[in-house]
């Protein structure tokens, strides 16, 4: 009978599973010490993006400057060129010494050409689109660069690319623009702009709630959409829950060091 009152979780067991490998997997492959010590949670707010921008072009350019540096890889041969200068490329090869990311990264060897990467017009309007398109880019050639696949493999590789972007600080942004609402103006609505999200709401949300627990981030609630806020606050006490159970030797680690 007590049963019937049992709250639901906000995912299934398989999901919940994949995300805390996924999670696990992204300390493990993407400089575990700079999630620790550097890494901020991004929100959508003037602190992380101040500047005043008179262009589409200049917008795109601090936006993806911000992003890149708030991902420790402004190191990395990465560099923004405009829609129309986008073509086919051979990813380059490049090592980098000390590190993966952050001040102490060096690119050894400068390749013969750069990553090009470029932006959605339609999304100058929805910069929170922008700021998560480009750390999903930033997430894909880092997995790419690294080349270890994710829990499941290759087939989970835009998942696992939405759960790095949460990893690298950017959760706010991706659990907001997963659905955009059309609104009561269809003329506002541009369908365009939307960004192509791989992981759920529910999904993303739970996966930057890891991340905030291990961050010991407690602000990131407020700056999440309306209807967003009480599933965030299921997937704290959920994961909260998971942790205080769990055997895995990294999870207690990370959790021990963020009490510390």
């Amino acid at each position: 009978m007590l049963a019937l009152f049992k709250a639901k979780p906000l995912l299934d067991e398989q999901e919940q599973q994949w995300l805390i490998d996924t999670f696990v997997w992204a300390i493990e492959n993407f400089d575990s010490d700079y999630f620790i010590n550097n890494t901020d949670i991004v929100l959508p707010n003037h602190q992380f993006f101040p500047d005043a921008v008179s262009s589409i072009e200049e917008m795109a350019s601090n936006v993806f400057e911000r992003v890149t540096n708030y991902a420790g890889m402004h190191v990395w041969p990465i560099q923004l060129v405009g829609p129309a200068q986008l073509q086919p490329q051979v990813f380059p090869h490049f090592e980098l010494s000390n590190s993966l990311r952050g001040a102490q990264s060096k690119l050894m060897v400068t390749p013969a050409h750069r990553v090009n990467v470029s932006f959605n017009p339609n999304q100058i309007n929805q910069p929170q689109d922008l700021v998560a398109s480009f750390a999903g880019t930033l997430a894909t050639i880092m997995i790419h660069h690294v080349g270890v696949l994710p829990p499941g493999g290759k087939e989970f590789l835009p998942q696992a690319s939405d759960a790095l972007a949460c990893f690298l600080g950017f959760g706010v942004m991706m659990s907001n623009t997963v659905y955009q609402f059309k609104g009561g103006c269809g003329s506002c609505y541009n369908p365009y702009a939307n960004r192509q999200a791989a992981l759920s709401e529910s999904q993303t949300l739970f996966m930057h709630a890891l991340i905030c627990h291990f961050k010991g981030h407690q602000e990131s609630k407020k700056y999440l959409k309306s209807h967003l806020r009480g599933q965030f606050k299921k997937a704290q006490k959920e994961i909260k829950a998971l942790v205080n159970d769990t055997a895995n030797p990294l999870l207690l680690a990370l959790d021990e060091k963020k009490a510390g």
